[in-house]
């Protein structure tokens, strides 16, 4: 029975990869369950850490700090690259208001950490544990877990405050909406928000009979004070064509627009008359309605595209197609020529065959280059981040230099890369399953080593009093803060309550709470705005995680 010790007892790197392995699998499939509609997903990879920890079993203490370290890096990295392309377009138009709410979610919630933890005489470490579990967010566990390997103080504490609020800090967020839905959202705001959805792209035919327009071009009407839209098809004598900004429009004229539901009663006051079509089942055959025309999805896979606007590429012009639609990362958005175009967008191109072919070339469609994810930038971005979280930062008032450590630097350079890095060449773009293996993977293995080093001591901390108080504590930060904000934002900033909720689970990190939003009010508006305010949330409270620690104990 050597062997079996060999695997699971004696300490090599062997056994660690089998423990680790073994809690991972273990913790990842428990996640699928679902209690009252919830799942922790691969967050259960922690409560098997934990339960193998305490049940005695442990792997060596340096294999555990590499495993550790490095999942949390690669975590964090991919995280970076994923939600860097749209980090900063986050802070355009509505998304200001937005992410600005989100930060008052954060900072009310460590103003109120701190303050609880002198007034209940909860140490910081601890007490930012609580606070990361309460928030449901492990990557600032990590960050402050290095701050505290710095400064020189034991680094295990935060883990037990954070595993013994995290279930509560998920069911926390949906209360939270439950009791904003109940006491300020009426009926009318929640139909309201189905409006709001409205502003997905909709298709629909007009027919030209309003003499104002007569003789006008496609240019002199997107000039006028209507809604955004944009002309597909133009239909003429029994022709069909794609009509470019200087096509004259003459009574009679058949149009296939592209616009929002909600504004398609404006455009039928422009136009003249609405038909009433569906155009908009899935089930069209767009290239068997006329015979000139082909209708074919394209991919951005050419780097110097990325961050360029639609319209400086004069495709309608230069090639006689037409953009009707853009799908990015599952979302339908108006190809308007203002668009700032991302690598990995799909276009929806109409227009004769070689011209489509033409276009084709024009945006690369190398949906193969895309599959192949480049792991050089991957590890060049880790090296940098690594390099970056070294770096020591004097900030006045702290004694010891401030470091972004392993949490810090790489979500930082992840993030800068995903966003600028097509613009210098570099090829960093990898599919949305392939970002997810790697967060999934790095997350997984940092869980399992952090519950397998806080479980020797878990029970023991959660089954005495002052465990009750930090499970109380944890459930008051991550209540209060959204019941604040919230009613702030519904009620005095008018921003409506799908909107609300999604920006509420994006301060806190919980997409499972995003879940319950999207499955309980209408419209895409929740996933929209989780989006919006997630990334720089996510910075922030890995940030401010780290400069808690320096200032209150460095």
């Amino acid at each position: 029975m050597d062997w079996i010790n060999s695997l699971f007892v004696e300490h090599t790197a062997l056994q660690a990869v089998v423990v680790l392995s073994i809690i991972s699998a273990i913790g990842l499939v428990l996640g699928k369950i679902r209690f009252f509609g919830v799942s922790l997903g691969v967050t259960f990879v922690f409560f098997a850490g934990i339960l193998a920890g305490h049940l005695g079993l442990s792997i060596d203490p340096q294999m555990l700090n590499y495993a550790e370290s490095f999942g949390l890096i690669l975590f964090v990295y991919a995280l970076g690259l994923q939600v860097g392309p749209g980090f900063f377009n986050s802070f355009h138009s509505g998304g200001v208001k937005l992410n600005m709410l989100a930060i008052a979610v954060v900072l009310v919630g460590t103003a109120m950490a701190i303050s609880g933890s002198f007034a209940l005489d909860i140490p910081l470490p601890e007490m930012v544990g609580i606070l990361c579990g309460a928030t449901t967010n492990t990557p600032a566990l990590g960050a402050a877990q290095q701050t505290l390997k710095q400064i020189g103080l034991e680094a295990s504490s935060p883990a037990l405050g954070c595993a013994v609020t995290y279930p509560l800090g998920v069911v926390g967020v949906i209360l939270a909406i439950l009791l904003l839905r109940k006491f300020l959202a009426r009926k009318e705001d929640l139909e309201m928000a189905e409006q709001e959805n409205m502003n997905k792209p909709y298709i629909v035919a007009f027919q030209v009979h309003n003499p104002a327009i007569f003789g006008k071009s496609i240019k002199e009407l997107g000039v006028l004070h209507y809604p955004k839209f944009v002309i597909s098809r133009l239909w003429r004598d029994g022709k069909v064509s794609i009509p470019t900004s200087e096509k004259i429009i003459q009574k009679g004229d058949r149009l296939l627009v592209i616009t929002s539901e909600k504004d398609a009663p404006a455009l039928t006051v422009l136009f003249g008359e609405q038909e009433y079509t569906d155009w908009n089942k899935k089930d069209i055959d767009w290239n068997a309605i006329d015979s000139q025309l082909i209708s074919q999805r394209i991919v951005v896979t050419r780097p110097e595209l990325n961050g360029k606007k639609l319209g400086s590429l004069h495709l309608r012009n230069h090639y006689g197609v037409n953009i009707s639609r853009i799908y990015r990362n599952g979302v339908q958005l108006l190809a308007t020529a203002g668009l700032t175009l991302q690598l990995g967008d799909r276009l929806t191109v109409v227009g004769e065959a070689p011209a489509v072919h033409n276009v084709e070339k024009v945006l690369g469609n190398a949906i193969k280059s895309l599959k192949e994810p480049n792991l050089v930038s991957v590890f060049i971005g880790i090296v940098l981040g690594l390099a970056l979280g070294a770096i020591p930062i004097s900030l006045p008032g702290i004694s010891a230099p401030v470091k972004l450590g392993l949490a810090g630097g790489p979500i930082i350079v992840g993030i800068l890369i995903g966003t600028f890095g097509p613009r210098m060449h570099m090829i960093t773009y990898t599919t949305r399953s392939a970002n997810l293996m790697l967060r999934a993977l790095g997350l997984a293995l940092y869980l399992a080593c952090l519950g397998l080093d806080a479980g020797a001591h878990f029970f023991e901390t959660v089954f005495r009093p002052e465990g009750l108080l930090w499970i109380g504590t944890g459930f008051v930060l991550t209540v209060v803060p959204v019941l604040i904000v919230g009613a702030v934002a519904f009620r005095w900033m008018k921003v409506d309550f799908g909107s609300m909720a999604g920006m509420l689970c994006g301060s806190m990190a919980n997409p499972m709470a995003l879940n319950y939003a999207n499955d309980t009010i209408p419209g895409d508006n929740p996933s929209v705005s989780y989006a919006t305010v997630y990334p720089l949330s996510m910075f922030v409270r890995v940030v401010i995680a780290q400069v808690t620690i320096m200032c209150l104990m460095g």
